[in-house]
Formats: structure tokens, C-alpha cells, sequence
């Protein structure tokens, strides 16, 4: 059961202000002006946290090993656990309580102190916590000793894939029996390095004086996609727990799975993403006309979109709907997966679902599917599907099944 959720993102914070902005159809994209001082770097877009405070309870001297990206995490994780009613609870020492949880990499004006050791031949700006602030599992660890987890850690630094394998390794955690209780997500800082990864692709949008057009998930017109900045931990809790503490109950997890394509770095296989999403099916034990939503990965890329919409057609039909939360925020990388997935289950709790924006003409080589878009859809829904899909071909699908009182 997911008792507990704390996030940041380019739209909002908490569910009250996203879905405004949602029904609103507001985009967090904006033209960076910082990033034009870069030669070479054709995209200006990104969807950055507008306005991020690290709490009173965050002092210096327990934040002097997180970088931005720590810091983003760990408050949200702060919210979550606060949020089902866990915080400061003695049942977080117990040792039956873990963290899953990623990003991409960690923090990177860390990793700009080690490139000038190497360029410069001296120590200088090396620190006891630099290589904490960089290392790729920055945020699990630090997560676990600013609230003292004693149980299972586990690092999801898997690109795009970070924060849904957080949520699914959590949830097999507590099926396993081996944990009780999981705090899981992931989260990724803002920065121009990522942009140029997808840059040197020619994978991002280059509508520099136009923000509010990209990205345009699906769309025949799309460019590419847009770099965002976020961070969701959801805290997942064993059903019979959960319900003997009267704990509020976001929804169930009942399906995970995740597998990987074995064959290109960067270009993504439709048949194991058609794959991971008949695997979840079968771990939940539902037929595919169960799935009343599905939250895609709808990054704006062209190979990306094209390989995903014919997967979920051939596994779920051509009547699902469907649609992107990444045309509001951008691609939240390590984020993504957790962002998405809460926001699913937000809609569905709400009855109403959100539709990709900027999604004028869909792109005749995407599959037929129920686009939603418009001023969004009214459905009253059992079952959501949040699917993600990574660099490594590393595929991810989970399933979430809305809670009735």
C-alpha cells in the first residue's frame, strides 16, 4: 500500500497545486537564458523547480553531504514519511524499514570538482563530502542516514528508469517479506549537462522562442524532448500493516516488472516494451482490459514515441487511453518514474485524467490509441498503468490499483 507521498516538480508541489496547473494545461518549460553562454548546445529549453527551500530541519551540519539533487530527495522523503504519519516514528530503526530509491548521477558540481583535480593537478576544492554530493547512489544513502533506516538499501541509478525500479524493487522488497516498510522514488537536479546528452542526439527541442509548444509528446510536429527537475518519494507499507494503523492509502501496487531490450544503448525495442507491460499484467494477474490509463513515457522523441505507442497498442488495444505528464514538466529523468506514477494515481483517485498538451496531430507512424487531450477525460477506473523506458534499454511497467474504503 503507498501511505505516504512527497514530491517537488516544475508544476507544483503537492497534488491541490499540479492538478490546477494540470486542468489549467500550464507548462513548467521555460527558455533558460544561463544556458545561452554555451557554444554548441542547441537547446535553451528546460523545466527547473521554480522555487525549492530546504526545511528548518535540514541544517548544515546534516546537509554537508548532499548536493541539489540529496537535498530534493531527501525533503521529499521528509514529506512522505510526515505524510503517513511515520516520521520521527521508532519503527524507522527497526531494520524493517528500507530505501529504493535513484537518479541518474549525482550531484554535478560535485563531479565538476574531481574534472578540475584532473585538469588542474591539485586538490584544491576536494572535500571529505565531494565524492558523497557525486556518487551515484547520493540519494538513497543519504536518505537512510538523515532518518536513520536501518533496513535494505537499494541504488536505482538507471537513467530514466531510476524512480519506477525504486517503486517496483520496493514494492518486491515488502512481498518478499524481507522489509515492512519501503521508501522509494528518485529525483534528478537540474542541470545543462543533461540537456547536452540528448543534445549530441539530436534529441532535444530546439523551439527556443517558443516554451509553451514543446515538448509535443505523439505529435507530427514534435522536435524532441525538453530536460525537467524533480523529486517523488512515495512510502510503500505492507497491506496488513497499513490497514490494523488505519493509515491513509494513496492505492495498491499490484504489478511490477522490468527487463531490458539486450541489444542498443540508445535505440528502444517496441517487442520488450511490449514485453515488460504483459510481465506486469501477468504479476497482477489482469487481463489487459483491465487497464483503464495508461501514464506513458511520451518523451517527444521520434524513435522513443513510435516504439512505445505500438507496444501499448499490441498489449492493451487501440482503445486505452492514454497520455504524457512529461508535455507539462519535461523529462524529469530519475524523477519520471515516481513523478508519474503518484500523478497516475492522483487522476485516478480524482476521476479525472490529464491530457498531453501540444498534441495537435498525432504522428501517423505512432500506433492508433485513445490520445487524451483536450481538456482532459472524466473516467471512473480500477486499474492505471505507468510505463518507462531508459537508456540500456532498461524497461519498466507498474500497476496501481486505486483503494476503496
Amino acid at each position: 500500500m503507498i501511505t505516504g507521498v512527497g514530491a517537488y516538480s516544475p508544476i507544483g508541489n503537492d497534488w491541490p497545486e499540479i492538478e490546477a496547473n494540470l486542468r489549467s494545461r500550464n507548462s513548467g518549460v521555460q527558455h533558460i537564458d544561463a544556458w545561452d553562454e554555451y557554444d554548441g548546445l542547441n537547446t535553451k529549453l528546460g523545466a527547473p523547480i521554480s522555487h525549492f527551500k530546504a526545511p528548518a530541519s535540514f541544517t548544515r551540519k546534516r546537509t554537508r553531504s548532499m548536493g541539489r539533487v540529496a537535498l530534493l530527495a531527501t525533503a521529499a522523503s521528509e514529506i512522505a514519511l510526515r505524510d503517513a504519519g511515520l516520521l520521527n516514528n521508532p519503527v524507522l530503526e527497526s531494520g524493517r524499514v528500507g530505501v529504493a530509491y535513484g537518479s541518474s548521477t549525482g550531484s554535478t558540481d560535485a563531479i565538476t570538482d574531481f574534472a578540475n583535480m584532473l585538469l588542474s593537478k591539485t586538490l584544491d576544492g576536494i572535500t571529505a563530502t565531494t565524492y558523497i554530493r557525486m556518487m551515484g547512489h547520493t540519494t538513497p544513502v543519504n536518505i537512510g542516514v538523515f532518518f536513520g533506516l536501518k533496513g535494505r538499501v537499494f541504488t536505482t541509478s538507471s537513467a530514466c528508469t531510476s524512480g519506477s525500479q525504486g517503486i517496483g524493487y520496493a514494492y518486491e522488497a515488502i512481498r518478499s517479506g524481507s522489509q515492512d516498510i519501503m521508501v522509494a522514488g528518485g529525483a534528478e537536479e537540474f542541470c545543462p549537462t543533461e540537456a547536452a546528452v540528448f543534445d549530441t542526439l539530436y534529441a532535444t527541442s530546439t523551439s527556443n522562442d517558443r516554451p509553451e509548444t514543446a515538448p509535443r509528446p505523439f505529435d507530427r510536429d514534435r522536435d524532441g524532448l525538453v530536460i525537467g527537475e524533480g523529486a517523488c518519494t512515495l512510502v510503500l507499507e505492507r497491506r496488513d500493516r497499513a490497514l490494523s494503523r488505519g493509515a491513509k492509502i494513496y492505492a495498491e501496487i499490484v504489478g511490477y516488472e522490468t527487463n531490458s531490450d539486450g541489444a542498443h544503448v540508445t535505440q528502444p525495442s517496441s517487442d520488450t516494451m511490449q514485453k515488460v507491460m504483459e510481465l506486469a499484467l501477468n504479476n497482477a494477474g489482469l487481463d489487459a482490459g483491465a487497464i483503464g490509463y495508461v501514464s506513458a513515457h511520451g518523451t517527444a522523441t521520434q524513435r522513443g514515441d513510435i516504439a512505445e505507442s505500438h507496444a501499448t497498442r499490441n498489449i492493451l488495444g487501440e482503445h486505452v487511453p492514454i497520455s504524457s505528464l512529461k508535455s507539462y514538466m519535461g523529462h524529469t529523468l530519475g524523477a519520471c518514474g515516481a513523478l508519474e506514477s503518484w500523478l497516475a494515481i492522483e487522476m485516478m483517485n480524482s476521476g479525472w485524467f490529464a491530457p498531453t498538451i501540444n498534441l495537435e496531430n498525432v504522428d501517423p507512424e505512432c500506433a492508433e490509441l485513445d490520445y487524451i487531450v483536450g481538456d482532459g477525460r472524466e473516467s471512473d477506473v480500477e486499474y492505471v498503468m505507468n510505463n518507462n523506458f531508459a537508456f540500456g534499454g532498461i524497461n519498466t511497467s507498474l500497476i496501481f490499483r486505486r483503494h476503496n474504503d
